[in-house]
């Protein structure tokens, strides 16, 4: 899932809230998919599970389902930027090449989206964010990491969990460069949180001293996201998420 915080105005934010989610995937197709791979699995889900390594409540899929509010973007790299700003020291802009040039870091690992598909084995290539971090230098102030979207989506996480050693900003996945339709050409990648964490499509990494919780979690989505507890909801009520709204879209005026 794609996360979003406010929209830059009413006419914007009525249209992604209507958005109705798009499964880039024909959805007959990953049904049968799923199906056939169900069989094969026969009596390893649970073997799976009970290793460890796939998060309670989790079904194993073997394609890479695609779910989003808005549409997909299609951002030239020669026209990609990543703004690095608030509370940092060196304020970074970088150009697709420029972060290419920076330390890159090759690394597998699985991924679990809050909708209950998880992916084994999923190779990526990226900055990690504490390298990055090493050459913006927050400020004791920075607390957040307000990850920065196209069409205006955010989410965001403290800076904590972040200096995992497996957090990057991803350009590659599995070999080849990061598809528009998973994210690309760059997207953020926190294997340890549901993946409506690791933003698609990102533009800017705003260091934030208060939290401000993005699209999906003002939307009643766990600002915590942890898939081991199964973080998947709020528990907010309907009031709740209109008063998160309607801050949200303050913080934008």
């Amino acid at each position: 899932m794609h996360a979003r915080a406010s929209g830059t105005g009413t006419a914007e934010a009525s249209s992604v809230w209507n958005s109705t989610f798009k499964f880039v995937t024909d959805y007959q197709q990953s049904l049968k998919l799923q199906r056939d791979f169900d069989q094969q699995m026969s009596g390893q889900q649970e073997d799976i599970q009970q290793k460890g390594r796939l998060p309670p409540g989790q079904i194993l899929t073997p394609g890479w389902p695609v779910l989003h509010a808005g549409s997909v973007q299609h951002i030239l790299k020669e026209a990609f930027s990543l703004r690095v700003h608030g509370e940092v020291e060196n304020e970074l802009n970088l150009s697709y090449d420029q972060l290419l040039l920076l330390k890159r870091t090759e690394q597998t690992c699985d991924i679990h989206c809050v909708t209950t598909w998880s992916k084994f084995d999923v190779k990526w290539e990226g900055v990690r964010f504490k390298d990055l971090m090493e050459l913006a230098k927050p400020t004791e102030k920075a607390h957040y990491a307000v990850f920065e979207c196209a069409q205006g989506f955010t989410t965001s996480l403290p800076l904590e969990p972040l200096y995992d050693g497996d957090v990057m900003v991803a350009f590659r996945a599995q070999g080849m460069d990061l598809a528009d339709e998973h994210g690309g050409p760059v997207r953020m990648l926190v294997p340890r949180r549901y993946f409506y964490k690791s933003a698609k499509w990102l533009k800017g990494i705003n260091l934030v001293e208060q939290d401000e919780p993005g699209f999906w979690e003002i939307r009643g989505y766990s600002n915590t996201a942890d898939p081991w507890k199964q973080e998947r909801y709020a528990g907010l009520s309907y009031v709740d998420i209109v008063k998160n709204r309607l801050k949200a879209y303050g913080r934008k005026k």
